[in-house]
C-alpha cells in the first residue's frame, strides 16, 4: 500500500528523515545568491545547498579551496533571504574546520548567525571527527560529506571515482556509520560506485544524497548552473542538463547588441 506524500510548508531536517523513513526521494540543488534561489526554493527544491562549489561557478576558481568563511556567510546570507521552504545547507569552507575543533564551532556559529542557515555540511569522516562533535553540542544541525571530498583535491590528485577498492570502500562504509552516530543528520555521498552507494543508504538511518552515486540512495543532488546547463565545459556522467541556459543567454545578449546597434532598442513603447 503506497503512503501518501506529505506537504511540507517549511523543510527541516526532521522532514528530511520523514522523507527516508516513507521512501520519498530528498531533492537538492545548489545557489549561491537570491535570484537563484528563488527560482529553485518556488520550483519545490526540498534542500538548497549553498556550496563552497561557488568558489569556481561564481569567481572561477580551479578548485573550491580559495573560498572564504566571509563569502560562504555573504552568499548564505543572499540565500537564505529568498527561501521560504528548502532547507539551506552552507558548506563550511576549507581551512575553517580541519584543523581545530574550537575553531570549527566558531565557524559554524558564525554561519549560522550572521547567514541565518539552517545547518554546515563538512567534509571527512573520523579525521574530522572532534569538529563535528563540538558543532554537534552547540547544537547546530551538521551534513556529512563522503567520498570524492573536493576540499581534498590535492590530496587524491584527481576527480576520478572514489571507493572502488576494497580498502576505500571499507573504511567509508565505517566513516558513514561514524557519522550517523555522532549525530549528523544526513549524509553526501561524491562520486562513488552505484552499488555502494546503496549499500551505505541501506545501513543507515539518516538520508544518504548522492551525486554521482546512483540511484540506489535517498535523493540527489546538483550544482544548479552544470543542471540548467549555464556551463558547458563541465559534462561528468552523472549530469543531466534540463536546460541550455548557456546558448540561450548567449543568443539573447547577441540579439540585444544587435537591437541597440540598429537603434530598434528602446522602440517608441519602451521609452517614457
Amino acid at each position: 500500500m503506497s503512503v501518501a506524500k506529505k506537504q511540507y510548508k517549511r523543510i527541516t531536517v526532521k522532514s528530511l528523515s520523514e522523507m527516508k523513513a516513507n521512501g520519498e526521494k530528498i531533492s537538492m540543488l545548489t545557489a549561491y545568491d537570491y535570484t537563484m534561489a528563488k527560482i529553485v526554493d518556488s520550483g519545490g527544491v526540498d534542500v538548497i545547498l549553498v556550496g563552497d562549489s561557488a568558489s569556481n561557478v561564481m569567481a572561477g576558481h580551479e578548485t573550491t579551496l580559495p573560498i572564504t568563511l566571509d563569502q560562504m556567510i555573504y552568499h548564505a546570507s543572499s540565500v537564505v533571504r529568498a527561501a521560504e521552504r528548502s532547507l539551506v545547507v552552507v558548506d563550511l569552507p576549507f581551512g575553517s574546520y580541519q584543523s581545530d575543533p574550537k575553531e570549527a564551532l566558531r565557524s559554524a556559529i558564525r554561519i549560522m548567525k550572521e547567514s541565518g542557515g539552517h545547518s554546515v555540511k563538512l567534509e571527512g569522516g573520523k579525521e574530522v571527527k572532534e569538529s563535528i562533535k563540538r558543532i554537534l553540542h552547540a547544537g547546530i544541525p551538521v551534513m556529512g560529506h563522503l567520498g570524492l571530498t573536493p576540499q581534498s583535491i590535492y590530496k587524491f590528485g584527481t576527480y576520478t571515482v572514489r571507493a572502488k577498492e576494497e580498502a576505500e570502500a571499507e573504511k567509508l562504509i565505517e566513516d558513514a556509520l561514524l557519522l550517523e552516530k555522532w549525530g549528523c543528520f544526513a549524509l553526501v555521498l561524491e562520486k562513488v560506485p552505484a552499488a555502494l552507494a546503496e549499500k551505505v543508504a541501506s545501513q543507515l538511518s539518516i538520508p544518504v544524497i548522492g551525486i554521482g552515486a546512483g540511484a540506489g540512495v535517498d535523493g540527489q543532488v546538483l550544482v544548479s548552473h552544470d543542471m540548467f546547463g549555464m556551463t558547458h565545459e563541465f559534462n561528468p556522467r552523472f549530469l543531466r542538463r534540463y536546460l541550455n541556459l548557456y546558448e540561450e543567454m548567449g543568443d539573447a545578449v547577441s540579439s540585444y547588441v544587435k537591437d541597440v546597434k540598429a537603434k530598434d532598442f528602446p522602440n517608441e513603447n519602451e521609452q517614457y
